[in-house]
C-alpha cells in the first residue's frame, strides 16, 4: 500500500490536516471561555417502560449535542458564531473558542440561544452519524 504525494516536498498529506485548522490562531490573545458538552436523546414510552427499541444511555444512542458556553459580561450582538461539520467556532470582544466537536453535526440545522440572566450561550446541534439510519 502505497500513497502518492500530491507534491514531492510536502510534509504531510492534505487529509492529514485536521477539519478546521484553519480557524486556529495560537497568537490570539482572548482568553477560551468555560464550556460543557451535553448529549441529548429522544425517548418515549416504549423505551422508559417496555424497552422496544435498542437505545441505551450512551452517547451513541443520542440525537442531540448540546453546548453551553460561558460569556459573562456579554452581550448577544457581540457574539460571532461559526459552524462547521466538525468545528464550532466562538468569537467574542473578550472571548474565543475554537472547539472541535467529538461528532460530526447537521451544520445547517442548529440552534442558538443566549440565556443572558446565566450569561451563556446554547448551542444545540443535530448529530450525524453514517449508521444513525440503522439504530434509530
Amino acid at each position: 500500500f502505497q500513497v502518492k504525494s500530491e507534491n514531492r516536498k510536502t510534509i504531510w498529506n492534505t487529509e492529514e490536516v485536521p477539519e478546521g485548522s484553519e480557524f486556529d490562531d495560537t497568537w490570539d490573545p482572548r482568553e477560551q471561555p468555560e464550556y460543557q458538552i451535553l448529549f441529548k436523546q429522544c425517548v418515549g414510552t416504549e423505551d422508559v417502560f417496555f424497552g422496544m427499541s435498542r437505545k441505551d444511555p450512551s452517547t451513541a444512542c443520542c440525537e442531540d449535542m448540546v453546548i453551553k458556553i460561558k460569556l459573562p459580561e456579554t452581550k448577544y450582538s457581540d457574539i460571532t458564531l461559526d459552524i462547521q461539520d466538525r468545528v464550532l467556532d466562538l468569537r467574542t470582544t473578550k472571548k474565543k473558542l475554537l472547539l472541535h466537536l467529538p461528532y460530526r453535526v447537521d451544520s445547517k440545522n442548529g440552534k442558538a440561544r443566549f440565556l443572558s440572566e446565566e450569561e451563556t450561550l446554547e448551542v444545540t446541534l443535530r448529530v450525524s452519524r453514517k449508521f444513525d439510519f440503522i439504530n434509530f
